[in-house]
């Protein structure tokens, strides 16, 4: 049952036109930014011969990207996740949803895990582009599979948040902004916190995200990412089978 939710999803996220402008938008983005630091690159290329242990094609051009997607992410997924929910009781189609032989269970993580698939597909075409680079060079393979894995699991935080959001308005505008107005907050965290040693900043995005920009898989980073996606599916889920019984 999941998968027919989130073969249903795919579809009607790729039918409309807003799937296509986030894809089209986010290779703009990130086209540019891969251009700009390849020119970098082979500006400052004689002055990194002469330097010890100078950072390579991973460390200049890849990285960046990764940085800059994460902020273009931030902006872009309350635009994909808006619609989850608060699209399905604004059609009326909610009740059709929850009558039907299906747990609220099954139905967040069918949604969610479609959201998943397709913000995957944004870290795939990073990762081509950093893969093209092997024509020209090489990469720091250890680097690169790190900063995908960070990038997946901040967009899957980002998407168990924008659900929950989803779930809480029948309106999608209203989704996207407290969404906005989340993640904004989780990532900023660090930056009001004026003491790095300070425990804010164990719930800081960004903390946990540079330590895989810095190529370190760390245990507590994952498990922030986990139990941060985990309570907000949880959370979603509560929300929904409590819809249900007041239905």
């Amino acid at each position: 049952m999941i998968r027919t939710i989130i073969t249903k999803e795919l579809r009607s996220l790729f039918a409309s036109p807003l799937a296509w402008v986030v894809l089209a938008f986010l290779q703009v983005i990130l086209a540019w930014i891969f251009l700009t630091r390849v020119d970098y690159f082979l500006t400052i290329q004689g002055q990194l011969a002469r330097v010890p242990n100078a950072p390579g094609l991973t460390e200049i051009v890849v990285v960046p990207m990764f940085g800059i997607a994460s902020i273009v992410l931030l902006m872009s997924v309350p635009l994909l996740t808006m619609r989850l929910i608060a699209e399905e009781r604004r059609n009326k189609t909610m009740t059709m949803l929850m009558s039907a032989p299906v747990s609220m269970t099954q139905i967040v993580l069918g949604k969610f895990l479609a959201t998943v698939i397709f913000l995957a597909m944004v870290g795939g075409l990073i990762a081509l582009m950093a893969l093209s680079l092997l024509m020209g060079g090489k990469l720091d393979y250890g680097l690169l599979v790190a900063n995908l894995l960070g990038l997946l699991l901040l967009t899957g935080s980002f998407a168990a948040i924008g659900l929950f959001v989803s779930c809480l308005t029948t309106h999608p505008v209203v989704a996207a902004i407290g969404a906005l107005a989340a993640f904004l907050v989780l990532w900023l965290i660090n930056i009001a916190a004026s003491d790095p040693g300070s425990p804010v900043h164990l719930f800081s995005l960004l903390k946990h995200f540079e330590g895989f920009m810095n190529g370190t898989i760390a245990a507590t980073d994952l498990i922030y990412f986990a139990l941060l996606t985990a309570v907000f599916l949880i959370l979603s889920i509560r929300r929904l089978d409590a819809d249900r019984l007041r239905a």
